[in-house]
């Protein structure tokens, strides 16, 4: 999957400056799914239901995150490991927290857990068109191995398939 955004109807705007206080990246629990339900179904064309998430939660060879500030849930990211490979599903942030880094931290976090499972290979696929996202990932050390052609729906575009040695 791809990281994207979430509509601005999804919360009230916040100043983009400055610091987050009270920011916290922890595991997703039951608590958070209906909220990483709706982020989902706002920045995605074919959108995981809430279902998906539960079923994921307890998995072994899932990594479910949250990010939330003062409780707030404001992003999420799934990362999927088998042996020593990996796969960045999903990661969203709400675009009211967008542009203040946590996304990056989220992503940081992403690799630092696969990195504990021992995943020497992390794989991820980004809608060509997704500039920010892709800068995200070649900041972060991400090359890219291969394009997956129409591989997005709503609208039908090309992916980008990326690869970050651990």
């Amino acid at each position: 999957m791809e990281a994207r955004r979430v509509p601005p109807s999804m919360s009230a705007r916040r100043p983009l400056q400055g610091p987050i206080q009270g920011e916290r990246i922890r595991s997703m629990v039951e608590r958070d799914v209906e909220g990483v339900a709706e982020l989902e179904a706002a920045a995605f064309g074919s959108p995981w239901e809430a279902a998906t998430f539960r079923r994921l939660l307890g998995r072994s060879g899932a990594e479910l995150l949250v990010a939330e500030v003062g409780g707030e849930l404001v992003g999420y990211a799934v990362l999927w490991c088998i042996l020593d490979q990996g796969e960045l599903a999903n990661i969203a942030v709400d675009p009211a927290w967008q542009r203040r880094g946590v996304g990056g931290r989220l992503l940081e976090r992403v690799l630092e857990r696969a990195r504990e499972r021992g995943v020497t290979d992390l794989f991820l696929e980004v809608r060509e068109s997704n500039a920010v996202a892709r800068e995200l990932y070649r900041r972060r050390g991400f090359r890219q191995i291969g394009v997956r052609r129409n591989y997005y729906d709503s609208p039908r575009e090309d992916a980008c398939v990326l690869r970050l040695e651990l």
